[in-house]
């Protein structure tokens, strides 16, 4: 599993940009089968930052109506990044 396989994308929420400033806590979506050691080796190498600690949760699919059809979304799992001091990892840059 390649870097780009395992950080799939930057989730950005209220939550998630309040932890970014207060904590320096990058929140990303990441590959389901993807471990903590795997998910920093990533990060390190893609952003160049030094990581301090990954929390990792899986968030459950929800069920989705369409008139009387019942779907359900894809279940994903979710990693909070602890960045070192001075470290940070810019979106919008330029916005």
């Amino acid at each position: 599993m390649t870097e780009q396989d395992v950080i799939q994308r930057p989730i950005i929420t209220e939550k998630s940009t309040i932890e970014r400033e207060l904590y320096n806590v990058v929140t990303f979506a990441v590959h389901v089968d993807a471990n903590k050691v795997q998910i920093r080796q990533a990060v390190e190498r893609l952003f160049d930052v030094k990581v301090l600690g990954v929390r990792t949760s899986h968030v459950q699919g929800k069920k989705r109506r369409v008139g009387r059809f019942v779907g359900r979304r894809s279940a994903w799992k979710k990693a909070r990044v602890k960045l070192r001091e001075g470290d940070n990892i810019e979106f919008f840059e330029g916005v």
